[in-house]
């Protein structure tokens, strides 16, 4: 009997692993039996009820899943059963299986697992769409990516090399700093108290043109603040109102929110810089553009995704408070 894991949001704890009928798949659909799930910080934002898209009542999370179609719809001719996809869905991947519009499930490449799958397309489309189309990157840049040791500053930094770009990434702890230089950073520095004079030291006289900001508070301000004449800052999450424990600690997320930076928009054309920001589930209605963008992501040949965490599908909640703390590296998968 399939299983999935429903809650009304507001506390991870009132999470629950129930049974359910998967019906069949209506004509433009396939039925795939899930073998790996990727965990997203608007998974987390979701559960705690702080995400604008999340469903009214109880709901599913997860937006990225990879698996095997077991059975596809009448209209379905580009897949059959059998074959191994993954993809993307908004809301509903904590599960063993689902229904999902056929557009949205896309053949794994051979080499790749399951777990592979699970961590390549919310990663990898939200740094290629917010660098490449947003941030309209240009080879050679100086480029600052957030979080350099999670999910999206490794297929970041990948991008940013194929470009030739000249690329800083920031951690949150010095435990990461090796790893992310591992993976091709080309300097890395701890978030903390010395950022502004580290960014300085990091950049050695290159112009900062293009910011890929998970992070928000200061470590949005100092860089806007040095960026160069048209240059950009793409938003594309706020990281540091997550925290350890299963309901969001709201003084704590108060306190960042009155803090938060603030930008006057009529400054920009004397400033010359750009704000951009965007949310990747809104994509999901544009499943052209999801698959223009993955034709463009071929072209550059980029290696699997990095695997740093796996769970079993019996501790998807743990799994999840994991997440939560920053201590992860890589992408954090669930395995059915």
């Amino acid at each position: 009997m399939p299983k999935r894991y429903t809650l009304e949001a507001g506390n991870l704890a009132n999470m629950r692993a129930v049974e359910f009928e998967l019906p069949a798949p209506k004509s433009d659909e396939v039925s795939i039996a899930v073998k790996a799930i990727g965990l997203n910080f608007a998974d987390v934002f979701a559960i705690w009820g702080l995400y604008g898209a999340t469903p009214e009542g109880a709901f599913t999370p997860g937006l990225e899943y990879a698996g095997v179609v077991e059975r596809v719809g009448s209209d379905v001719s580009h897949l059959k059963p059998g074959d191994r996809v993954m993809g993307v869905t908004r809301f509903g991947a904590y599960t063993t299986h689902l229904n999902i519009d056929a557009r949205y499930a896309i053949p794994l490449p051979q080499d790749w697992n399951f777990e592979q799958g699970a961590a390549y397309l919310v990663q990898t489309l939200t740094a290629y769409y917010g660098m490449v189309h947003l941030g309209a990157m240009q080879k050679n840049q100086a480029v600052l990516i957030h979080s350099a040791a999670g999910g999206v500053g490794l297929q970041a930094v990948q991008i940013a090399r194929a470009y030739n770009c000249y690329t800083i990434g920031t951690v949150g702890s010095e435990s990461k700093v090796e790893f992310a230089l591992g993976k091709g950073y080309d300097k890395v520095i701890v978030r903390g108290k010395n950022f502004k004079d580290d960014l300085k030291a990091a950049l050695d006289g290159k112009p900062l043109e293009l910011v890929m900001d998970s992070v928000g508070g200061d470590y949005f301000t100092i860089p806007f603040r040095m960026l160069a004449p048209m240059g950009r800052v793409i938003v594309f999450g706020s990281a540091r109102y997550a925290a350890p424990g299963d309901k969001p600690n709201k003084w704590h997320m108060l306190k960042l929110w009155l803090r938060r930076p603030k930008i006057d928009p009529q400054i920009l054309p004397e400033k010359n810089k750009g704000v951009l920001g965007f949310n990747l589930i809104w994509l999901y209605e544009r499943a052209w553009l999801m698959h223009q963008l993955l034709k463009e992501l071929e072209a550059l040949n980029l290696e699997a995704p990095h695997v740093g965490h796996v769970f079993p599908f019996e501790q998807l909640p743990d799994s999840v408070r994991l997440f939560q703390t920053g201590k992860t590296v890589g992408k954090v998968v669930v395995t059915v």
